[in-house]
């Protein structure tokens, strides 16, 4: 159920986009700003105190490999993992280093979901405005529809693939920790990112207050 609701989620924000047409950047913006806060508090309140039950240096340091890590990542994907999309309008093709960045983000991230409770619904809540921002982005330049949808179904396909191979794979299962210590730096990163890049100026204004407030507390309630 948990691989249906993570590739449904990418999906289903593709369909939004192809029935409503790309929603206005002020609304994408605070959709960011939402699952940036919700994200950053199950990391910061469940995450954190799990991984570092083992009270041992070297998860602070696979911490901050997640941390640079996620910047490499970022350099290669121009930032399209917070919301940021650079697309070649004259090919109009994803290129390999946007792909290779996800996909790697997207498996990396759902390794330790089967083994931390809440880590689905930050992931899921994650995903949906950046696929919503792919895609409206794709749509925008042009990209034809069928190739937009098997980008992200393939996209979608990542994140059910670490949870499974954190799973059933002995590697993964053995390091769990260690893994889980470099994907609490990747979202400490994006979503702290997500939080100052989602106004302009990084500015806050009374919106995003709020809707900043309700991510947190949603997050802190479920956990």
């Amino acid at each position: 159920m948990e691989y249906l609701l993570l590739i449904a989620s990418v999906l289903i924000a593709y369909l939004v986009v192809i029935a409503f047409k790309p929603i206005l950047d002020k609304r994408q913006k605070l959709l960011l700003a939402f699952s940036g806060s919700f994200l950053l508090s199950i990391t910061v309140l469940e995450m954190i105190p799990e991984v570092f039950a083992s009270s041992t240096k070297s998860i602070g340091l696979l911490v901050m490999v997640g941390i640079l890590l996620q910047i490499i990542l970022e350099f290669l994907s121009q930032g399209a993992e917070h919301g940021h999309m650079h697309i070649d309008k004259d090919k109009r093709i994803f290129s390999l280093a946007l792909i290779a960045s996800l996909s790697i983000h997207a498996f990396l991230e759902g390794i330790p979901v089967n083994h931390h409770d809440n880590l689905l619904y930050g992931i899921m809540v994650h995903k949906i405005p950046i696929a919503i921002i792919l895609t409206s982005f794709a749509i925008k330049s042009g990209f034809n529809k069928i190739y937009t949808f098997l980008f992200l179904f393939v996209f979608s396909l990542m994140t059910p693939l670490g949870s499974y191979m954190g799973e059933h794979v002995l590697f993964f299962r053995s390091y769990l920790n260690e893994i889980s210590a470099v994907v609490v730096g990747i979202f400490l990163h994006i979503s702290t990112t997500i939080l100052f890049e989602s106004s302009a100026g990084h500015k806050f204004n009374l919106a995003k207050i709020i809707t900043i407030i309700v991510g947190v507390g949603l997050a802190y309630f479920i956990v």
